[in-house]
Order: structure tokens, then sequence, then C-alpha cells
């Protein structure tokens, strides 16, 4: 639920002279706020993004978007580069597939959510052109971003979107999509440029994707939510022979970098496309006026179930690519298109039974139990209510009739009842007052708290189980093979009782948890003296997913210090604040050591998690989780060993890295700059004090010369990070270009 943001400061008065006062400033609350959305908003992208698993509806993001825009437009001190605002997509993080940098940076869109607000923006748009535009309208297709790279007329590469200028290498599971041709047809009347950025969505066929979630069910595995999810998964396998027994396709939509596109419209380019192999969407119109662009919009509104894939709006631009030019673009989205995004759609279904969750931070969450429904693209049987103010603000009684509303998002909302469909037999949901799993009693952390808590942090074993389950999770540590069946199994078994334990796991721990064993064979029960071989208890012995997470758990211990903090489950301390305090304070010694004013003054950070902080530190069980863990070699320093914290050569700076490194990994890179003070740049700018140059720069290598900003190779870089700029005095073209 969005909630209107509180606020403890004075409007500003007008001087009685009437002079003109200077510009307002943010005062605590709303920087507060702003601190608490960008978290909110980071978390949310990274999930949506990075991890296909949104946690926010789409109705509940843009509310925050337009909350957020709001406040920096007020208040333009808040706004940062790194603001979500400012930037496409989630942040890039290291995942199984290797990075790709897009020759053209991938830009999002910007949203408009009424008819009124498109007439603006169309409006604005003569505005600025001096006359009305050709307008293309296109469905927008719900799929995933993909940009794809040919030279010379053959598949080079194959990227996901990341974050516009990171994605992430795909081309193996690409090559195995019908749609997506290998070669360009050269037999075409235009030959194929030399390079050439088709960029578009790969989706699930709605067809295709019912039969899966069929074939899935049979089997007893988890079905997908909605088709972008199921296209999201398909393509991000490791294996690209699943990616092959999945019917996705593709549509392109757009085009990049190229070399020899000779056109003058955007219509004409998926011409081009066609011409050469490439799938274009069969709806799309050019169009003259808004009378016609509304007349596009209302009827694929009315018809857009019926179309091979999922929408959920309408893009609206500007056909003429020279006009495209002179209008530009924002540093996220171009100023010549706009995306039109349909109401959300709302069904009935009958509401069985409303049950809480206990989550990782002893929040108790009640949500809806339903028939379930097909609504948006999926079938919903449940849905998150939030707490008991929700429920009761609502109005809704188990045994209703409700309106359930869902916008292609994977958490659907309950509206509300429809209070005419009752029949009396509906009973009023009553909050329980103990713990469903601990027993303890259950009660707000602060006297004016919505929510309520489970105090048993230590011991409730829903808390456990979700606390383990969110380390291992991708936005943490990464541990693959422990997820909410693992972690539940650990702690069942009784081989851990909290987090503490958990990087001390032997294959003696793991043999007793069934989940991680299979059958002995009878060699292995037998062994070399009629006695079972060792590793071998109760018939059972280690399987391949309980060795992977031993080494798993190994690897993790490696992972870099933001992580560590956010697998600790502190309250408010999600990967963008986790981010924030590893790249000012470098190690976790230091964070325990700092002030609520110091880690306060962090940007991104702020009083709350500060406070959220020093009261997670104050607890004894917390702190012997941090110490059991560095116990057992888990990393809890970004500083290369052997260099003090304090040696910040990079102090002040901004560093942009791009291509490849041979003796660092983009994320290491990254690493490197802000454990010695610096700024790990994405985009290049006049701000930029050093651009460091690898194998495959694409145009960040072309910003930094245009811009005359210092260029670094490799050896230049080491050079920085040891001895900082002075070091690069009187050096060669191998320290600095």
């Amino acid at each position: 639920m969005i909630v209107p943001m509180d606020t403890d400061e004075e409007p500003d008065a007008v001087p009685a002279d009437g002079t003109v006062p200077a510009p307002a400033q943010a005062g605590p609350a709303r920087q507060r706020r702003h601190a608490e959305l960008v978290g909110l908003i980071d978390d949310a992208q990274q999930a949506y993004y990075g991890h296909d698993a949104p946690v926010l509806t789409d109705a509940a993001y843009d509310a925050m978007m337009v909350e957020l825009e709001r406040l920096e437009n007020e208040f333009p001190e808040l706004r940062t580069p790194d603001s979500p605002t400012q930037r496409v997509g989630a942040p890039h993080e290291v995942t199984d597939f290797a990075p790709v940098e897009h020759p053209q940076q991938m830009l999002s869109l910007d949203d408009v959510f009424s008819v009124d607000e498109l007439r603006e923006w169309m409006a604005r748009t003569v505005e600025a052109l001096g006359a009305e535009p050709v307008w293309l309208c296109e469905v927008k297709i719900d799929g995933l971003a993909v940009d794809l790279q040919y030279v010379d007329g053959a598949l080079a590469t194959a990227a996901t979107r990341g974050d516009g200028r990171v994605g992430e290498d795909i081309t193996p599971n690409a090559r195995t999509i019908e749609a997506i041709p290998r070669r360009l047809d050269a037999s075409a009347p235009a030959p194929p440029p030399a390079l050439l950025e088709a960029r578009g969505e790969v989706f699930f066929p709605v067809e295709d994707f019912t039969a899966l979630n069929a074939e899935l069910e049979r089997a007893g595995k988890q079905v997908f939510a909605n088709p972008r999810n199921a296209a999201a998964g398909s393509l991000r396998q490791k294996d690209p022979s699943v990616t092959a027994r999945r019917p996705l396709s593709m549509i392109c939509h757009g085009v990049g970098a190229h070399t020899g596109l000779d056109v003058d419209r955007q219509s004409r380019v998926y011409e081009a496309f066609r011409a050469w192999g490439l799938p274009v969407s069969p709806y799309y119109e050019c169009v003259a006026g808004t009378d016609a662009v509304l007349e596009f919009i209302a009827h694929f509104g009315e018809h857009r179930h019926d179309l091979l894939h999922e929408i959920d709006g309408v893009v609206v631009k500007v056909d003429d690519l020279a006009a495209q030019a002179r209008l530009g673009a924002t540093s996220r989205a171009p100023r010549w298109a706009i995306a039109y995004k349909y109401p959300p759609e709302e069904v009935n279904t009958r509401l069985r039974d409303i049950r809480v969750n206990v989550g990782r931070t002893g929040r108790v969450t009640p949500y809806g139990v339903m028939d379930p429904v097909r609504v948006a693209g999926s079938t919903v049987a449940m849905a998150t209510l939030h707490n008991a103010f929700e429920v009761r603000r609502k109005g809704v009684l188990i045994g209703d009739m409700v309106v359930l509303r869902k916008a292609g998002d994977v958490i659907p909302e309950i509206v509300g009842p429809v209070v005419e469909l009752r029949t009396g037999a509906e009973t009023e949901f009553v909050m329980p007052t103990h713990c469903p799993e601990c027993g303890v009693e259950l009660r707000p952390e602060q006297e004016s708290d919505k929510d309520i808590r489970c105090p048993n942090q230590r011991s409730c074993p829903a808390q456990l189980r979700e606390r383990l389950s969110a380390a291992a999770s991708r936005n943490a540590l990464d541990i693959e093979g422990l997820g909410d069946e693992g972690a539940a199994a650990l702690l069942a078994a009784g081989v851990l009782d909290d987090e503490s334990r958990l990087f001390d796991l032997t294959a003696d721990d793991l043999v007793r948890v069934e989940v991680f064993t299979r059958a002995a064979t009878r060699k292995e029960l037998t062994g070399e003296r009629a006695a079972p071989a060792p590793g071998v208890v109760d018939g059972r012995v280690l399987s391949a997913v309980g060795v992977k997470l031993l080494a798993n758990l190994e690897a993790a211990k490696g992972q870099p210090l933001w992580r560590v903090l956010v697998a600790l489950s502190i309250r408010h301390v999600g990967p963008a604040a986790a981010r924030a305090l590893a790249a000012r304070f470098g190690s976790m010694a230091a964070i325990r050591a700092a002030s609520a004013e110091e880690l306060a003054d962090t940007e991104g950070v702020g009083a709350v998690i500060a406070a959220s902080l020093r009261a997670w530190f104050e607890v004894d069980w917390h702190r012997r989780i941090v110490e059991a863990w560095a116990a057992a070699g888990v990393r809890m320093a970004d500083e290369e060993p052997g260099r003090p914290v304090d040696d910040r050569t990079l102090s002040g700076l901004t560093v942009v890295v791009t291509g490849t490194l041979e003796g660092f990994t983009r994320e290491g890179a990254k690493e490197a700059i802000v454990a010695r003070g610096g700024r790990a740049a994405g985009s290049v700018s006049r701000r930029t004090d050093f651009v460091v140059v690898g194998a495959g720069a694409g145009s960040k290598a072309a910003r930094a010369a245009e811009l005359g900003r210092p260029v670094l190779d490799e050896a230049g870089f080491r050079t920085l990070l040891e001895k900082g700029p002075a070091g690069l005095a009187g050096k060669g073209p191998s320290a600095q270009k």
C-alpha cells in the first residue's frame, strides 16, 4: 500500500516585502522519504529486472516513481545521477551470464496513465517540433527487452537490457528461438548494414503459456505467474537446451547503433527489418492527429486478449527519425515516445479465507485465499492484505465476493467486497494475537506502527526459515541450492538453529537432511569390507545437490561486503543502502564503529536506516552471527588484504570502467574503486575524473574522447588504485592515454 508522505515541516512562508524567497530545501522528513523511496524502488527494480520476480504491483511501483519525481522536481538537491529517475532498469550486478556493453544505450519509456496526460505530452511534442508529426502507434509487449547485434548480417550477440548500458549475454539461448534469424536475408532490396542493433521483446505466446503451466502443474512443479515471467525465466536458463524446449518468440520494435541503414522513418525501419527476416509486430499503425491515436488505444484496449501476446499498453512514437533526433532524450527515456498504460483489470472471485504469514523481520502479514481466477494473463489464488488495518479499511469479510485487481503484475490486489452479493454467512477476520509458528504474543514494534510483529526473532521457525532463504537469495549471497525448501529442511533436521553456523556446514551435516541426499548404491552400502562406506547415513549419501550446496557456500564467502549486509536481514537495509554503506565505510568493523550520525550522513541511508543498523548491532546474538561468519571465512571488508582501511587513494574521484579487463571482473573493478574512496559511475560526463578502457569498449570510450576526460588502460588503472592520480604523473601511454 502506498501512503502519503508524512511530514513534520511547515510550508514555506512568503515574505511580507514581496521579495522572492530562496529555493526551498528538503527538510529531514522529505530526505527520509526520498531515501525510503529510492531504496524501495531499487529493490523492486532488482527483483523485476534482475531476478524476474516482481515484489510490487505495477500500480504501486508507478505511484512510488511519481512521488519520487515530484519530490526531486520540488527539491532538485535530492536528485543524484544514481536516482531511479535518472537511469534505466536495475543497477548491473554479477550473474552467471557474461556482461555485454550495448554499443548504444537502451533507454526505457516514460509512462502516462490517462488520456489527459497523453494529450498533454502530445501537445508538448507538437509545440517542440513546430508542427504535428505523423504518430507511430504500436502495442506495448509485456516481455523481456533484448538487444540483438548483427555484424555483417550474422547474429554476433544477444543481450538483455540490464541497466541500459550493460546487459547479460544470452546469445546461446537466443539462437534457439526460431523467430530470431541467425543471419539476415542478404537478398532483400536493401542489403543488411555492416552493424545493426535490433531491439525488441522476447515473449511467451499466450496459448503456449497456458499449455506450459498445465504441463508444469501435472509434473508437480511450480507454475509461472504470467507470460512475462515465463519468458524471462526461459531465456535466462544456464542450459540453452531448456530454452530451446520453450516456445519463445520475439518482436523487434527499435534500432540502436547501425552503419548503413538509410531510412527516414521508424515505420520504414520496420519494413527493412521485415525484409531482412527480423520479426516485426503486426499490431502497429501510422496515424495523424490525437483522435486517431485515441482510436488505436481504444481498439486494442477492447481486443487486448485477442492478440498473440500479452500487452500492458500502447506506445506512441514520433515516426520521423530526424524529428526524434531533434527531440532527444533524458538520461533514461526518449522525449519522442511515450507509453500509455491501460488501467488495471478487475474481476470478481470468492474470498475463502484470510491467513497470515510471518516474514524474516517478524512482520505478520494477512493474505487472502480465493477461488482461482484468471486475470491479466495469469491465474490468481492469493493476494496480500498488508495488515489488519488494511483489512478493516477495505471492509472485506471471509466468504465475500471480492473485486480483484491486477495489471499484468505478479502481485494482485483485493480492492474490496461486492457488498450487494453478501448472504449473511460471511465472517469477520480476527488478527491472531500469538504467532502461528512459535506461539509468542504478537505486538507492534513501536506504539504508532500499523504492522504487528513476532518479537521472537531469535528462534521463531518462520523468521529463521525466511532469513536463511533471504540470505541465500540472488539479492544477497546468491547461494544456489539453499532456497525455501532447503532452509526449512536444515532447520527441521536440527542441523541449524540460526544463521550463525551456515558457513560451518559439512558433508556430515548435510547427509542428515533428506533433500540434500539420495539413496546409496549397493557398492556404497557394502564398502570394501561389507560395511557401509564413509558418508552413508541410514542408507543415504550426499546428492549432487548437496555437494553443490557445499561448493556454493564456500564460494559465497568471497561475496562483497554489501551482499553480506543484505544477508543479515537488518530491517530497512536492502541492496541500495547496503551498497552505499559498503562504499563509504569499506568494512563491517567500520560500519559497527560508526555513529548514528555518520551512518545517516551516508548518501541513500538517512536516519531511519541508521537507527535500524545501530539497534541491530546492539543485540548480542546478532553480533555472534557476524563473528561466526567472519570466523568461517566470510568476507567482512572490501579492501585488499594488508591494505589499511583508511587508504583512500581515490577519495572524491569518479571513475568509469568500460570494456573487459583481464585482471578484474566488472564488479571487482567497481569494488576496487569504492574501497579506495572513489565513486564507480556507469556513464561518462564532464564530472568524470578517469575512464578505464578495456577490450571491447563501446560508446563510453568515444564519449570520454569527446569530453576530453583522461583515459587509462588496465596498467594505468592499477597505478591509479595503488598511488592515486599523483602516481600517473609523467607516465607514458601505457599508464595514461
